[in-house]
């Protein structure tokens, strides 16, 4: 792989159509809230033992987080040539991301220890998991997001009680101002890159678990689309561990992709350097369709680009214009209506096909939306 913008070949009459598609997730909540109304009575009132708080927050947890579809598009495999694909839907997450696996994870936690506040920094969808998984857990949560970024999941932030602190600068900044807050007024810092990064990983391992559960050994690879690399390792660490209990025949071969010459894992992959670098974050601009993915300093990526290269996978950048050609893609002939972001390394995987033909096996891609 070099560094060239991938070729995957996009319709001329896609150009310039990207702000058509999804730019977010989309949430369930009022169908979740309504559903979880009896546990989160007792989940979220102090005045009941912990144990039996936990126990009701166990019970939401369990029935409204992960266990996401794992279907075969075979109409994509059609399209590309390439035998056995299949698409992990993590958009059958409460909030229409994998971001609700750790959200929840992390609140439960901060249950147990006695917390009555959460805080995070975000730029939408990761925010919106962490306001309903606070919301139903009785805590306190405070939000912070980039004072110029604009996104309609604020509405669903704020909705769900959470408080919204806008902040100068960007995303990286927020996280610096959030992690301080959490440090100075002892409440639970669910940033990544903070001391609960294992249980984030752990969180995240839950994808590998589930695929294996269909189809009973490790596919050759697994691509996700990455920007601070913490899903990446997770999902990559779920896979060590199975081979390791003997679950599995092989660990699949991790695949990355994130927007072209924007993110740090990628770049650290394509020039071989040791570890991740800082780009420069003035060069970095936003778009509605790469700002999940972007990055000037990816705060898990030297875990992902070990999961990457110890895998014997690749990462690979991805187009604007491809993310939302293939979004349609999926859309129109698999029928799930993905975040464009999402299909980064589906597209990826992809890429490598088109460059020397893949063998016919089994390939998982991570992608998520709202079906």
């Amino acid at each position: 792989m070099n560094d060239n913008e991938n070729t995957f070949p996009v319709p001329e009459s896609e150009n310039g159509e990207s702000n058509t598609l999804l730019d977010g997730a989309f949430s369930d909540t009022e169908e979740i809230l309504t559903d979880t109304e009896s546990q989160k009575k007792i989940a979220a009132t102090p005045e009941y033992p912990l144990e039996k708080r936990l126990e009701a927050y166990e019970d939401i947890f369990e029935s409204q987080v992960g266990d996401t579809a794992l279907n075969r598009a075979r109409n994509i495999e059609r399209e590309i040539g390439l035998r056995q694909i299949f698409l992990k839907f993590e958009g059958g997450n409460p909030t229409g991301t994998q971001k609700d696996r750790i959200a929840f994870a992390q609140a439960m936690d901060a249950l147990r220890r006695g917390f009555d506040a959460i805080t995070v920094a975000t730029c939408g969808n990761y925010g919106v998991a962490v306001a309903l998984a606070a919301y139903l857990a009785g805590l306190r949560c405070l939000i912070y997001i980039p004072e110029t970024y604009r996104t309609r999941r604020v509405a669903e932030i704020e909705k769900l009680g959470a408080r919204i602190l806008r902040v100068q600068g960007d995303y990286e900044h927020a996280v610096s101002v959030s992690q301080q807050r959490a440090a100075d007024d002892e409440i639970y810092d669910a940033n990544p890159g903070g001391e609960n990064t294992a249980i984030q990983l752990r969180a995240y391992g839950e994808i590998a678990y589930e695929i294996y559960d269909v189809l009973r050994d490790a596919p050759a690879a697994v691509s996700v689309p990455v920007s601070n690399g913490t899903t990446c390792a997770g999902i990559h660490r779920g896979f060590v561990s199975l081979y390791r209990r003997g679950k599995t025949s092989r660990i699949p071969k991790i695949i990355a992709g994130s927007a072209f010459r924007k993110n740090p894992i990628v770049q650290a992959y394509l020039k071989n350097l040791p570890r991740c670098e800082d780009l420069s974050a003035e060069k970095i601009q936003e778009t509605r369709v790469n700002e999940p993915l972007i990055n000037w300093h990816s705060i898990d990526g030297d875990q992902a680009l070990q999961s990457i290269r110890s895998s014997g996978g690749f990462a690979a950048y991805v187009s604007d214009r491809t993310m939302t050609y293939y979004a349609r893609i999926i859309r129109e002939q698999e029928g799930m209506n993905v975040l464009p972001a999402s299909t980064a390394g589906l597209i990826s995987l992809v890429s490598a096909h088109n460059a020397g033909p893949l063998v016919n096996d089994r390939y998982v891609a991570v992608i998520t939306g709202r079906k």
